[in-house]
């Protein structure tokens, strides 16, 4: 009997720890799926189909310094789960992610930078059809006035993501921007970065005109732009989200070029890029608003880690190349999870008192 119990404890025990740590995630994210595109106002470009984008931002995976091994475990596992979810129910075209891929990419070795690589292809692995695009945070190299050449080079050997990349996909036009490099005082990768978004403006405008120009088969459409700042605002308090920021961070005044970019590097990429869409992060939580010039919109995504929110969550977007469609999957609170944990043990130690209890009543009886 004793032996019976055990085995029925010890199996509902896995079924719990199953539910929390597997079929959870499956039930939280079934509830996201791939936004509809209005099509009567649509107008596809060389039969191409729409473009079903999958971003994330801010994963943050620990380093040997901050952060106990058991966190890191934790989190590596909850960002893992979660993303190979979501590749497995809405199988993306393409996934982005935003910037700070590490915690301690600025100053750790190379050896643990080499070992960072290695578990971002392993925690994110896509299929051999879906590629992974990545933009520089400022955990990855630091902050503008701490970058050198090397931690530079270093990012972009390791992750192969250079300071700005042009990607065209579908018909629709990805701009990809290091925000470190958009300071504008003519640091090596300032001075870099403005040549190549000088020579992005020319192929744009290149596309629009009527002009005599090379073309390179493709057709205009005005640019997504990605980076891991948002663009500079004062405060999120016109943000409306269910991952938005909580009270007083809400209303805390951003600090131009650490929590977002500065007006004139904002002001620069709105005049050069003139994008429809910009998508970024660093802030952790999420916001939508209307772009300063009128033209556009910027989705803040969430961070990915429960270790920077209980809010996390990430972006599934459709694209054409003229019209968009976007929503936000929100992930298991990590508090809920904590909470059917809770329940669940205590509902497993009365099942087990109360059989142990049977079990005596049974064999008392059986010898009176």
């Amino acid at each position: 009997m004793k032996v019976k119990l055990l085995a029925q404890f010890i199996i509902l025990l896995l079924c719990l720890v199953v539910s929390c740590e597997w079929f959870v995630y499956y039930v939280v994210q079934l509830q996201c799926d791939w936004p509809t595109i209005n099509s009567t106002l649509s107008v596809q470009h060389n039969n191409e189909k729409a473009l079903r984008t999958m971003v994330f931002a801010d994963t943050h995976l620990l380093g040997s310094r901050r952060g106990h091994w058991f966190d890191k475990l934790r989190r590596e596992w909850q960002m893992y789960r979660a993303f190979q979810t979501a590749l497995t129910l809405h199988r993306p075209d393409v996934v982005f992610l935003l910037g700070d891929i590490t915690d301690e990419g600025d100053y750790c070795s190379d050896d643990e930078f080499r070992y960072y690589v290695k578990r971002f292809d392993s925690l994110f692995a896509t299929p051999f059809d879906v590629k992974i695009f990545v933009v520089a945070g400022n955990h990855d190299m630091g902050f503008h006035y701490r970058i050198t050449p090397y931690l530079n080079k270093r990012f972009i050997s390791g992750f192969n993501a250079s300071a700005v990349q042009f990607v065209t996909l579908g018909g629709n036009h990805f701009v990809l921007i290091n925000s470190m490099a958009l300071e504008r005082d003519g640091c090596f990768l300032c001075k870099s970065a403005e040549l190549q978004l000088a020579q992005i403006e020319k192929k744009l405008n290149c596309l629009k005109s009527e002009g005599n120009c090379q073309r390179d088969n493709l057709t205009y459409s005005r640019p997504i732009l990605m980076q891991h700042f948002p663009l500079y605002r004062e405060t999120d308090e016109v943000c409306n989200e269910p991952d938005e920021a909580p009270f007083p961070l809400k209303s805390k005044k951003y600090r131009e070029g650490w929590d977002c970019l500065t007006t004139g590097s904002t002001y620069q990429l709105l005049k050069q890029i003139d994008p429809r869409v910009v998508i970024s992060g660093h802030t952790h939580y999420g916001c939508t608003r209307n772009l300063s010039n009128g033209r556009g919109v910027e989705f803040t995504l969430a961070s990915f880690s429960w270790r920077n929110t209980n809010t996390p969550s990430y972006g599934l977007f459709v694209f054409e190349a003229n019209n968009y469609a976007f929503s936000k999957c929100l992930m298991p609170r990590e508090t809920t999870v904590i909470m059917c944990y809770i329940l669940g043990s205590v509902s497993l130690l009365i099942w087990l008192v109360y059989a142990i209890y049977c079990s005596y009543r049974k064999r008392k009886f059986k010898y009176q």
